[in-house]
């Protein structure tokens, strides 16, 4: 392994990847609440997420939209790097890849906006 840069043969290594997990534009699980909308830009689609109670969300928009499935009921089982590790703590964050319950993944996400509960006319 690089010291320097991180890199490992194979790519970038797992702590790497956690360090700089850290310096992410991102939204927290925790930081979400019933009622707070979600919008997500990827690099191929636009989601909007309106959360529920329990961990639910209702998504329309991309894959969901293109399957005539929106609305549907899921989780989120958190973000990627486009592998197989996973944050399971983060909604979005910038550079990742969202993945939802139902095993859909997105392409890398570039933009996200929070609408809390309340704030919307």
């Amino acid at each position: 392994m690089n010291e320097e840069t991180g890199m490992t043969r194979y790519g970038l290594s797992l702590a790497t990847l956690v360090k700089q997990a850290n310096n992410l534009r991102q939204v927290y699980k925790a930081n979400l609440h019933p009622g707070d909308w979600l919008i997500v830009k990827t690099c191929n689609s636009i989601y909007r997420l309106h959360v529920q109670s329990n961990g639910n969300i209702h998504v329309s928009g991309g894959w969901f939209d293109r399957k005539g499935l929106s609305p549907m009921k899921v989780k989120i089982n958190g973000c990627t790097w486009g592998g197989s590790a996973i944050k399971i703590d983060i909604a979005a964050a910038c550079g990742l890849c969202l993945e939802f319950g139902n095993k859909v993944i997105t392409s890398p996400i570039q933009k996200i906006v929070l609408f809390p509960y309340g704030s919307q006319n």
